[in-house]
């Protein structure tokens, strides 16, 4: 099975985005490969405790929905390190399967193999 890395910069500022890449690593991670999703910017919000709750476009499943799912079939949630200081994230405030990663985190997994995935 492939080990898949699917970005994602957007949360509530931009709800279509933010359900795509996680819509997509749901359905990679329930077809068993090893899923992560990498939140940035506005995204770093959905890997926190209630994070996610109101992020829905029209006619798209819920990502609260799509990160318990997602969570739920292995899958894992990274923020990004430089995004969630300014935020006021730190690691209390987090999902069980979600983790706050540097920049060299992300580059090794991709330089050990992992195949980078952007739909934003």
């Amino acid at each position: 099975m492939a080990r898949l890395l699917f970005t994602c910069s957007h949360g509530a500022d931009d709800p279509e985005r933010a359900t795509v890449p996680f819509n997509a690593a749901c359905a990679a991670a329930v077809s068993g490969h090893t899923v992560t999703v990498v939140c940035t910017s506005d995204a770093v919000p959905l890997g926190t405790r209630g994070g996610a709750t109101d992020v829905t476009a029209p006619g798209m499943t819920p990502v609260a929905e799509l990160v318990d799912t997602l969570l739920a079939s292995g899958g894992s949630i990274w923020l990004c390190s430089a995004c969630t200081g300014p935020r006021g994230i730190t690691d209390e405030h987090l999902l069980e399967g979600a983790s706050i990663v540097g920049a060299a985190t992300i580059v090794e997994e991709v330089a050990g193999g992992a195949t980078s995935i952007s739909l934003t």
